[in-house]
């Protein structure tokens, strides 16, 4: 698991970075709504200098769709 991801999902979710794992999801994570969902985006952009397309903004919602997202962002630099 990529410790930055989970440090920033944590952050934007206002949890405990143990309640982050590989199947972290929409579903299954405390304060993942619209509102947390904008503060993780902002994180992983500052945190990976990235900027994430918006059509992919609305797909990142579990770890692993996050973390494929994050890594094409940054492969595309």
């Amino acid at each position: 698991m990529n410790e930055q991801i989970v440090q920033c999902m944590a952050r934007a979710f206002e949890v405990p970075q143990e309640k982050i794992t590989l199947y972290s999801n929409q579903d299954n994570t405390e304060n993942w709504d619209s509102i947390h969902h904008v503060k993780l985006i902002v994180y992983l952009e500052r945190t990976f200098d990235i900027e994430i397309p918006d059509d992919k903004v609305g797909n990142m919602i579990s770890y692993k769709l996050i973390e494929s997202v994050v890594n094409e962002c940054i492969n595309r630099v």
